[in-house]
């Protein structure tokens, strides 16, 4: 019964795949974001949201949310003291509104338009995350940034960067552990949004728990190669292949 609930729809953008081919694919774009993620702060969403949307748009964006709030969970264990509060406190409350319109947007979509729009949110996730420019941490630019971020986070599960743009520059222990209270409260809160709006069924919460083991391992993985692997090198390579990614679905959804 498990195992019905997670074969792909005739949604998926190459059309109707194998099971195993998209458990296997789409386990491997999970934990690799989330070896990323747990040694710079971000990346879970960035790496898995194109190729889940590729595989199957239907399960976007709840299942992925599912997944993206475990893993803060396992950073929050270790680095909760390096948390901003004052820093939530403002950015955190101000996600709301974003995550209204984001349920709306994700009711009234055809999944081919949400892919399309995961595409977009990723390319623009890109780009901010890549620029090296400072934005002051203030009450203003938490609030803009977290409205930003419940929006993207709710409606393609890449919520990340515009609060990562924030902290960018602040010591790495901090990001991490700012940015994983952030998800996981507002992640929290948007799937529990997604679920008052009737967006979340059990096929894709199915798929979420099934994506957990995945998370736990990236985890591990990447607290093990933090001391071996610059994050840097290698967060610009992943950003090179999630760009690739995003103008391919953009271009199949277009094709349709």
């Amino acid at each position: 019964m498990f195992a019905d609930l997670l074969t792909p729809t005739a949604h998926a953008l190459f059309g109707q795949i194998d099971a195993w081919v998209f458990l296997l694919v789409a386990a491997t774009a999970v934990l690799a974001g989330a070896a990323v993620q747990s040694m710079v702060g971000l990346g879970l969403g960035l790496v898995a949201a194109p190729v889940i949307s590729f595989l199957d748009p239907t399960l976007m964006p709840g299942s992925l949310l599912i997944a993206v709030i475990i893993l803060p969970m396992f950073t929050l264990l270790q680095e909760w003291r390096h948390v901003d509060w004052r820093g939530l406190a403002w950015g955190l409350p101000a996600r709301l509104p974003g995550t209204v319109l984001a349920v709306w947007v994700v009711a009234v979509l055809e999944p081919r338009a949400l892919a399309a729009v995961v595409g977009v949110m990723v390319l623009v996730a890109v780009a901010l995350t890549v620029r090296s420019f400072r934005v002051r941490i203030t009450p203003v630019s938490l609030v803009a940034a977290g409205t930003l971020s419940g929006f993207a986070g709710t409606a393609t599960s890449v919520g990340g960067p515009p609060m990562a743009l924030l902290y960018q520059h602040e010591p790495p222990e901090r990001v991490r552990a700012t940015l994983a209270a952030f998800f996981l409260l507002g992640g929290a809160l948007s799937l529990l949004s997604l679920g008052i709006g009737g967006q979340l069924d059990a096929r894709t919460a199915a798929a979420g728990i099934a994506a957990i083991p995945c998370v736990g391992l990236g985890f591990l993985v990447g607290n093990r190669v933090r001391r071996w692997v610059d994050p840097g090198r290698m967060r610009t390579a992943l950003l090179c292949v999630v760009t690739v990614s995003a103008i391919g679905l953009l271009t199949q959804a277009a094709l349709g």
